[in-house]
């Protein structure tokens, strides 16, 4: 296969395998499956954050045409893990710089990537499901930007991703409630590409891929360096803010109320402060 345009394929062997929690597998069609291994919830950090933007690099920088990315277990990705030990590590807002100056380069692959949405993708998970540039659910897939629900700033680059998959209308609307829709609404407003039947997410993931991989692969990738333009800088423009907004608003007392409410399965109650 070809190769862009100023680099060398890298070998096979090279690319393929285990990156921490991440794994590669490369096929025979041009595709490459990067897998998160962090069952059922697959809460991302830091380092899951780098282990995937690593492995992006080295795939793009061989001769992968496509790449699908999936998460073992039943949730694709429900973010960071706010109700755990783990949130001690996002008060430390240069812990959260740094997931966000991770999570930058997943948007500098040079290949596209199809996001296979198994149950739910929420809050930092929509964020990286959002990374990617298609998604395929099922009627039971979750989408949920729930980060007022738990009384703080959305983050992940979202200012910018969602509005531009779902429009500017949309994306308030999501953002401001919270509000958790499935595959079947996700679909209708652009958020999901293609709505399968839930054993096939995987499968039908691949097929899509593999169909983008079929194209001539400088081409593709001219196209998708195009339609995504300066995407990667608008992130890194974005994120400072969405990190001093959660810092900001991860001290108050509504955020503790609305973690509480989230662990306990209740309705949150905000006073403002």
């Amino acid at each position: 296969m070809d190769a862009p345009a100023g680099t060398d394929p890298a070998p096979s062997e090279e690319l393929a395998g285990r990156l921490g929690d991440v794994s590669v597998e490369l096929g025979p069609d041009g595709v490459a499956t990067v897998e998160i291994h962090r069952p059922p919830a697959n809460f991302f950090d830091v380092a899951l954050i780098r282990s995937l933007a690593e492995a992006y690099d080295r795939l793009s920088a061989g001769d992968t045409r496509a790449i699908v990315l999936c998460a073992e277990g039943r949730h694709f990705c429900a973010g960071a893990d706010f109700s755990g030990a783990s949130t001690a590590e996002y008060v430390d807002t240069g812990q959260a710089a740094s997931l966000y100056a991770e999570g930058a380069r997943l948007f500098e692959v040079a290949v596209p990537v199809v996001a296979a949405v198994q149950g739910a993708a929420i809050g930092g998970g929509l964020g990286l499901a959002c990374s990617a540039d298609f998604r395929v659910a099922s009627v039971e897939s979750r989408f949920s930007a729930n980060f007022a629900r738990l009384g703080f700033h959305h983050g992940f680059g979202l200012s910018i991703t969602l509005p531009d998959i779902v429009g500017g209308q949309r994306a308030a609307e999501l953002l401001y409630t919270g509000r958790r829709i499935g595959g079947e609404a996700a679909a209708a407003i652009g958020l999901a590409d293609r709505l399968v039947p839930s054993e096939r997410i995987r499968e039908e993931a691949h097929v899509l891929a593999a169909e983008i991989a079929g194209s001539a692969p400088l081409a593709v990738r001219s196209i998708k360096a195009t339609l995504r333009g300066n995407l990667a800088d608008r992130i890194r423009e974005v994120t400072p803010r969405e990190d001093r907004e959660q810092a900001r608003l991860r001290v108050t007392e509504d955020f503790a109320e609305g973690v509480a409410a989230s662990a306990e399965r209740r309705e949150p109650r905000f006073h403002g402060r």
